[in-house]
């Protein structure tokens, strides 16, 4: 019989394992040492429990004050979580202690607008703040995307009295997780969590799946639908009776995101935790160009990182082909010539990007459908290069730099292993007839989270 773990945060301070069924899920893990690792063996009878260090509301996080400032904490931290990114791949361990650092630098609460103590800063950066990372450790430069999401939505749908809360939560440190969307469902949109009024309260219950996040969050955002049938998001507080985080994400790429199941079984919600976010597609807003600029910045973080890969290893490594008659790889002219067409790509992706940003920017300052409209398709843009160039360099990187470079040693296969994984977010396909439809028919691309 294999055993299977829950990571369960039964309180703020600590965590719990429970013991599931056996093939209820692939993918096992156990806690050993203070990191959570792929289970490599069959737990019969017991399991082991020496729990890494707990996750506590941060209280003191840094206050980065504009864009320059961001920039700059974000490189810091890119040299310093590059250092062990492939083995924290190769090993399925964990970011924790990566992913305080990253909270506790003030670069989750840069999007906090000024009026509530933030920087405010522009989408041109937060893209780039995200690049940055993700170039470093793509799943990194995930995790926080959904958090970005919801202090977005917080800002656009949230009462006061919510705001002042949230915003301050973020400044402090803390981290929003997504429970957004759900297995087996019609569509991704078709969401069976509920909501529902119950004697005078409410209760939460459904399961969801692709949770990036959540299992390292202090506020679990979920996506249901209340009596009406109408989406709302619900904040549930890390470590809340009857909210389950279970650690059984087995992608191959995008390893550490932890991005499994989250069951919600009866759980109470204040109305104060409740934000309407139906309305925020209900009108104008950069919601989505914003959810999806975030995505298409890890990308190019990615397509960034193996092509920088590639260049060295064929700089230190590769040989030349023998009918080149030159002494080095480097010097081999087809070599040379695919490297400057990756350079162009990647180029261009950093240059849509940009561009992309400057968009959302406008659709924030001044919401209307046609400004929104022109942000998602800005946006789009750079989701298909990005997608394209990502897998693109990530796969010449073997073709160019030899056979040597798919060693386990060197673990290359990681940057197309999450460029494939995280491409998959909202099927480039789809990004394609958007902006077709917009510059040849002039029909606006639909409002949701995935535009």
């Amino acid at each position: 019989m294999s055993g299977y773990l829950i990571v369960s945060y039964q309180n703020v301070y600590g965590l719990s394992i429970q013991p599931r069924n056996e093939g209820e899920h692939d993918m096992s893990t156990e806690i050993i040492g203070g990191k959570t690792e792929p289970n490599r063996h069959s737990i019969t009878g017991e399991t082991k429990t020496n729990l890494p260090a707990p996750l506590h509301p941060a209280r003191s996080a840094h206050i980065i004050r504009d864009d320059r400032e961001a920039i700059a904490v974000a490189s810091r931290l890119a040299s310093r979580f590059a250092q062990e990114a492939s083995a924290r791949d190769r090993d399925r361990r964990l970011p924790l202690k990566e992913l305080d650092e990253f909270s506790q630098s003030g670069l989750w609460g840069i999007t906090v607008p000024k009026e509530y103590g933030g920087a405010g800063v522009s989408n041109v950066t937060l893209a780039e703040v995200t690049a940055i990372i993700a170039e470093a450790d793509s799943s990194l430069g995930q995790i926080p995307q959904n958090h970005f999401y919801m202090v977005e939505a917080v800002r656009l749908d949230g009462s006061e009295a919510q705001k002042k809360f949230y915003f301050e939560r973020v400044l402090a440190g803390d981290r929003f997780g997504n429970a957004f969307c759900e297995l087996g469902t019609r569509t991704v949109f078709d969401f069976q969590a509920r909501l529902r009024a119950d004697d005078g309260k409410l209760v939460l219950g459904g399961k969801k799946f692709y949770s990036t996040g959540a299992l390292f969050a202090h506020w679990i955002s979920v996506v249901a639908k209340d009596d009406e049938g109408k989406i709302v998001v619900v904040f549930v507080k890390q470590g809340t009776d009857g909210a389950t985080v279970i650690d059984d994400w087995s992608s191959f790429g995008q390893r550490t995101t932890a991005s499994g199941t989250v069951i919600l079984d009866n759980v109470n919600v204040a109305p104060f935790a409740v934000l309407p976010h139906q309305a925020s597609f209900e009108r104008p807003t950069p919601m989505g160009p914003i959810a999806q600029i975030i995505h298409a910045a890890v990308d190019v973080g990615i397509a960034r990182a193996a092509l920088a890969d590639t260049i060295d290893f064929v700089r230190r490594y590769t040989r030349p082909w023998i009918d080149s008659g030159q002494e080095h790889g480097y010097e081999d002219p087809y070599t040379i010539a695919q490297i400057g067409d990756l350079q162009i790509r990647v180029h261009a992706a950093d240059a849509l990007l940009e561009r992309a940003g400057r968009y959302v920017d406008a659709a924030v300052a001044s919401p209307s459908d046609r400004s929104v409209a022109e942000a998602s398709v800005a946006v789009a843009e750079v989701k298909a290069l990005a997608t394209e160039t990502s897998i693109l360099v990530t796969n010449k990187l073997f073709e160019l730099a030899g056979t040597r470079s798919t060693l386990a040693e060197y673990n290359l296969d990681r940057h197309w292993r999450n460029a494939r994984t995280h491409t998959l977010h909202d099927p480039v396909r789809w990004k394609y007839h958007a902006i077709g439809n917009f510059w040849l028919n002039g029909v606006n691309p639909p409002r949701h989270g995935a535009s």
